[in-house]
């Protein structure tokens, strides 16, 4: 994703990412795949709420793990249609390093070198049967207000709202709402409570769920028809 402003990383126990702008994990301790798994896929009550056109927004691109859990899902659930996947990411990793990353998860390895060389083309949208992908770089107070699209599902997943609030103001999770169709859900790792206060406020009715690995809870929220 060559011509953006990229995230440091260093990698730690030999595969591990972690942002040193944010000093933070790019997944969990535990294993990235199933707290994906848990927090995003089924905390968004998938697969049972894919349709043709369905269409997840996430705040966080990170590594693209979330992609490929969900294109995984998608194809192994036997959905016919297309997928939307829109993603708002401001220090996107190059290509290597989300290739690296996902090494991790042998169970994503055909999926992993399927997208690798799509990449390489930068951020952008690309489309592939079942799939329409669109990564929108720079920070999302300033890209997500004017985006034309409206999400049946968010993945909210900036890094530690202790250590990236930018992600998680009242502000960025209204607009949030605002581009969540009626019925529409969001799901988030983090339990704080601003973060559901906000949510809260911006109209989502917000649960607090078990969470994955060390996290005692998480966070899924509805937005009333």
């Amino acid at each position: 994703m060559s011509g953006e402003q990229h995230n440091m990383i260093e990698w730690r126990d030999g595969h591990l990412p972690v942002s040193l702008r944010f000093d933070d994990p790019y997944f969990s301790l535990d294993n990235g795949l199933e707290e994906t798994r848990h927090v995003f896929l089924a905390g968004n009550g998938l697969p049972g709420r894919f349709c043709d056109g369905f269409h997840i927004g996430e705040l966080g691109f990170g590594t693209g793990l979330n992609l490929l859990a969900v294109v995984q899902l998608w194809r192994e659930s036997g959905q016919r249609g297309t997928l939307h996947f829109t993603t708002f990411e401001a220090f996107p990793l190059s290509p290597d390093e989300m290739s690296e990353a996902h090494r991790a998860f042998p169970a994503l390895d055909d999926l992993s070198r399927e997208l690798a060389p799509l990449w390489q083309a930068g951020p952008g949208r690309f489309t592939l049967p079942g799939l329409v992908f669109e990564l929108i770089p720079g920070d999302a107070r300033a890209t997500l207000p004017p985006w034309g699209g409206q999400a049946d599902a968010w993945f909210l997943d900036g890094f530690s709202p202790a250590r990236n609030p930018e992600l998680w103001t009242p502000e960025l999770m209204q607009t949030v709402a605002d581009h969540t169709t009626p019925g529409g859900t969001a799901a988030t790792y983090t339990a704080a409570g601003h973060v559901r206060r906000s949510l809260a406020e911006a109209g989502f009715d917000v649960t607090r769920h078990p969470g994955y690995g060390r996290k005692r809870h998480m966070t899924a929220c509805t937005l009333p028809r």
